[in-house]
């Protein structure tokens, strides 16, 4: 699939299919992941995948109850281990959570592409799902998807919601069009 025809039809996914999702194709998705950069190359993420059922609806419970996480075949967790490198300047400790950010948007355009839909997931009790995935102390979870064919292929259209570029772009200084 064309590139830019991913990005511009990505978009949360809700409802899913039961149907399984392929290992190759769920192998591609995680691979995408795998080879996103980070700063310093640390690549600081792992990524638990969810297939039973029951764990997968405890993983919605701690989602505070977004129940539909659940119906997805596979929801992956994706954590950040902060190795406490300081990039320089504010970012500091904050660098693990954009280095999983882009793995983990690598993961959803990936998916995407092979005909997945995802949600990306920021509301979570982060305590309890650490004890739930016996997720280490010096780990956080950052970012959760349910990953699963939709339940309609309508779901993967552009948004018209979007700004115009030349609301969200300055060229060589704040607020200079």
């Amino acid at each position: 699939m064309d590139f830019y025809k991913v990005i511009k039809t990505r978009r949360s996914v809700r409802s899913y299919k039961k149907d399984e999702i392929p290992e190759d194709v769920l192998n591609r998705v995680l691979d995408a992941a795998r080879i996103a950069p980070s700063g310093s190359n640390r690549q600081p993420w792992k990524f638990i995948i969810i297939k039973q059922q029951e764990r997968r609806q405890e993983i919605a419970k701690l989602c505070h109850s977004q129940l539909f996480i659940a119906d997805a075949p596979v929801v992956i967790v994706g954590c950040g281990k902060d190795i406490h490198y300081n990039r320089g300047g504010w970012m500091e400790d904050c660098s693990v959570l954009v280095d999983v950010a882009i793995a983990f948007d690598h993961l959803t355009l990936a998916a995407r592409a092979e005909g997945l839909g995802t949600c990306w997931i920021g509301s979570f009790d982060n305590d309890e799902i650490k004890d739930f995935l016996n997720i280490p102390e010096d780990v956080n979870v950052v970012a959760i998807t349910p990953l699963g064919y939709p339940e309609k292929d309508s779901v993967f259209c552009e948004s018209n919601d979007r700004l115009p570029l030349e609301e969200i772009i300055y060229r060589e200084t704040w607020g200079k069009k």
